[in-house]
């Protein structure tokens, strides 16, 4: 019973703040300054019949709050709602995710391996140089701007040394993928392995592995079984909340390898002024958010008993 309530508490939480953050998206969006439906015809003067029209079509005449309601109603329905073009930015964004799921789970993979392996390592060789010389090595690479480090790497191993291609999504996976996933795992390595670093030396400090050395195990089986599986607890449920933020934090490195994911499509609509589709995209990583969100809390209640949901 203390559990259902708990989840029903946590359920009624993230409604309060999927409508918040949504309707502040929206609000930031369709009130700020300008008329997007003149910013279609770019240095073409419209007349004021055909500004009405178009208003009237997307219901931008209509008072903001309204407009936010209707949107949260089609979105029960499945209906992400069209953009200026009057094109389906559900069916738009549907053609997209596949790129994106695609370079989002090959990063989250690469993190867990590396992240896990780095970690360990530094643990095991805490204060000697491969343990600094690792947590500088990824320091290093998570505080060079994303821009600059991909913009990097797609100069020196897409075009000088032609391991990867430079662009575009023509290779099919995992050739097209392999170097943006790289670029977007650089950003996480410095808190994986931390995160594991840290929890292997709290582990190895504990009672039960002394015990388990006073009788007999060896390093092996203790470090691999009984530490890393109480280690993993936290990272776990990091790498469960880091996959939603790579599902949605694409958006500059599908710009500069061209893939036409998700985060492509949301820059596009930015620079073309499209608020449906711009809103229709935030809302979905919203949800994704959300649902991740949820889906850790559960998991972490699983893999540690200590952990309640009340």
């Amino acid at each position: 019973m203390k559990t259902a309530w708990g989840v029903a508490r946590r359920i009624g939480g993230l409604a309060i703040v999927f409508f918040g953050v949504t309707f502040l998206i929206y609000f930031c969006v369709f009130a700020l300054p300008g008329d997007p439906i003149r910013a279609l015809a770019g240095d073409r003067p419209l007349s004021e019949a055909t500004v009405n029209t178009l208003r009237a079509r997307y219901h931008l005449d209509e008072p903001l709050i309204q407009q936010y309601l209707r949107y949260i109603g089609g979105l029960f329905r499945g209906d992400f709602g069209v953009n200026f073009d009057g094109r389906s930015v559900g069916e738009q964004m549907a053609s997209r995710w596949p790129v994106t799921i695609a370079l989002a789970l090959t990063a989250w993979v690469i993190q867990i391996l590396l992240g896990v392996v780095l970690g360990l390592v530094s643990a095991l060789r805490e204060g000697k140089a491969l343990d600094k010389g690792i947590l500088a090595a990824t320091v290093l690479l998570s505080s060079l701007p994303v821009f600059v480090l991909g913009v990097s790497a797609q100069l020196v191993f897409g075009v000088k040394l032609a391991w990867f291609p430079v662009a575009g999504t023509s290779a099919g996976w995992p050739g097209s993928y392999l170097l943006p996933a790289l670029v977007i795992t650089a950003f996480g390595l410095a808190a994986i392995s931390r995160l594991v670093r840290s929890s292997v030396i709290e582990n190895l400090e504990a009672d039960y592995v002394r015990t388990a050395w006073a009788k007999g195990l060896s390093d092996r089986r203790t470090v691999g079984v009984h530490v890393m599986r109480n280690s993993l607890i936290p990272t776990v449920t990091f790498l469960a909340t880091d996959l939603g933020y790579l599902l949605g934090g694409t958006v500059i490195i599908e710009g500069i390898f061209n893939l036409p994911g998700v985060g492509n499509l949301l820059f596009q609509a930015i620079r073309a002024h499209e608020g449906p589709t711009v809103v229709g995209i935030s809302t979905s990583l919203i949800l994704i958010f959300l649902v991740t969100s949820v889906v850790v809390d559960a998991v972490h209640a699983l893999v540690d008993p200590r952990v309640r949901l009340d």
